[in-house]
Formats: structure tokens, C-alpha cells, sequence
């Protein structure tokens, strides 16, 4: 809102159309009081908007830091994802059993298909990770191969949410860093064949060895740990049972490895 400012000596310019020029204008801005506020309101926004999001940051890592604590003696109840699968309306088969309860094939197997340097890194394998950008920058894909380790998929079932972004990415990180400190190797491929998704509703090795195989996780042979393996990166889409071509030969080739990978993943069978 702008107030034109005519002084005397403009009135009597143009009473006696003197030239324009002579006369002189003073224009002023006025703030109004609503002006003020919404100006004050913008300036609090931002520190606002900022304090919620560390306080939200700092109770989600006091949250983690205490569940995973207990988790480290006794089963998780739930994972983030199966409450959130359950809150969409799929209805869950989620059946804990201990390692020695999970035939040693599932564990080889996943260690070889989805974290090969799993008993060599401290939660995050960074030589992964740079070799899966420099394939990136070679192939020129839109989007990259994903380079979790064991412990950021356990991060990311067990403490966060499905969706797919650079925040939870960013938060896989850290937690994995901490779960791989407060936990044994052991306890971490246990608990991550007890919750990863093997299927709509299906959680664990055990519902997935009945559903698929129909018998129990500890009778699973290197065939079918090697197809239910190969089926983790896309397990809505995978069915170990009605094998795909594709994945036939993925699961192929999780089962070549699975001789290499026993001498390397010796870490699961310490305490």
C-alpha cells in the first residue's frame, strides 16, 4: 500500500501550470500490522519447522536405540513393515524360530544372493556401493542397482518405512552402523530370516518354507533356499514355488556360490 505525499509548493504547481518538472513527489511505503505479522510468521516458520523434525529425528533414534537393545535377546513382536502391511489390510504370517531351527542352506543363500561381504563389513560394504556407481555411471541408467547390505535391509524392515526415498536411505546408514554394533552377526542373519518379506503377507523363513515348499524352514535343501534367495529382491512379484525362467537362472547361480560363500560367512555360527 503506497500514500502519495503532495506538498504545497506541487499544489501551487499546478494551481499556476508551472512546468511539471519543478514540482517534486515524495512517495512512502506503509506497512500495514497484517503485513507484519505474516512477515514475523514466515520468519518462524522455518526454525519451527526445523525443531520438529530434529525432535521427530531424536525420539525415532531413542525408539531404535531401545527396541533394538531388546531385540538383541528377545523376537521382535512386529516389524515397521508388517504394521504397515497390516494397516493397508494384507494379513500376516509372521512364525519366529531361532537359527539352529532354519536349515544352514537359507542362510548361505542369502548371504550369497544379497550381502557377499556380510561377516567382512561393520553394516555398510562401501566397496559395494562404489562398485555399484561406477556400473551406474558406465551403463547410463535412469536408476541404479541397489547396493544393501544385510543390515540396512534389517534397518529398513524392522525400524522404518516402505516407501522408497533419499530420507530412509539416509537413515538406513547410521542404524546399520548401530544394529552391527549392538548385535552379533548371528543374532542379525536371524532376526533378518525372521522378518524380511518373502511374499504378500509372508514374513520369515518358516511361513515361507510352508507356503511354498510345505514343510518346515529346517528341512529346506540348497535348491529351494537358493529359489526363495533369489526371489528377496522382488518377492510381490517372485514365487519360488512357480519359478520364472529368470529366476530359475538367478536362483541358479545363488546356488553355484553357495560352496564359496560357506568359508566366508563362518561369522554366523559365533556368538
Amino acid at each position: 500500500m503506497f500514500n502519495l505525499s503532495v506538498g504545497l509548493d506541487s499544489i501551487l504547481c499546478e494551481i499556476e501550470k508551472r512546468s511539471f518538472s519543478t514540482c517534486s513527489w515524495t512517495i512512502s511505503t506503509v506497512t500495514t500490522p497484517q503485513q507484519t505479522k505474516e512477515t514475523q510468521s514466515k520468519r518462524r516458520f522455518l526454525p519451527r519447522a526445523l525443531r520438529f523434525f530434529l525432535s521427530a529425528i531424536v525420539i525415532l533414534s531413542l525408539i531404535i536405540v531401545g527396541l533394538s537393545v531388546l531385540y538383541r535377546f528377545v523376537p521382535p513382536s512386529y516389524s515397521a513393515l508388517m504394521l504397515w502391511r497390516m494397516a493397508s489390510g494384507v494379513q500376516t504370517d509372521y512364525r519366529w524360530r531361532p537359527l539352529d531351527r532354519i536349515s544352514d542352506n537359507l542362510a548361505y543363500a542369502v548371504i550369497a544372493s544379497e550381502d557377499g561381504r556380510f561377516c567382512r563389513h561393520n553394516g555398510v560394504d562401501w566397496l559395494a556401493v562404489e562398485t555399484v556407481w561406477e556400473d551406474f555411471q558406465r551403463s547410463g541408467n535412469n536408476r541404479p542397482r541397489g547396493a544393501s547390505t544385510i543390515p540396512m535391509q534389517v534397518a529398513r524392515n524392522l525400524f522404518l518405512w516402505p516407501s522408497r526415498n533419499y530420507l530412509r536411505k539416509a537413515l538406513e546408514v547410521p542404524i546399520a552402523y548401530w544394529l552391527d554394533m549392538v548385535w552379533t552377526k548371528r543374532r542379525m542373519i536371524e532376526i533378518y530370516l525372521n522378518i524380511v518379506e518373502w511374499g504378500p503377507g509372508i514374513y520369515g523363513a518358516e511361513a515361507a518354507s510352508q507356503f511354498y515348499f510345505g514343510h518346515n524352514a529346517a528341512n529346506l535343501n540348497p535348491s529351494q533356499a537358493a529359489l526363495l534367495a533369489a526371489a528377496l529382491p522382488n518377492p510381490i512379484a517372485r514365487n519360488p514355488a512357480r519359478p520364472s525362467r529368470k529366476l530359475r537362472r538367478l536362483a541358479y547361480s545363488v546356488q553355484k556360490r553357495l560352496r564359496a560363500i560357506r568359508g566366508r560367512a563362518a561369522c554366523i555360527f559365533s556368538n
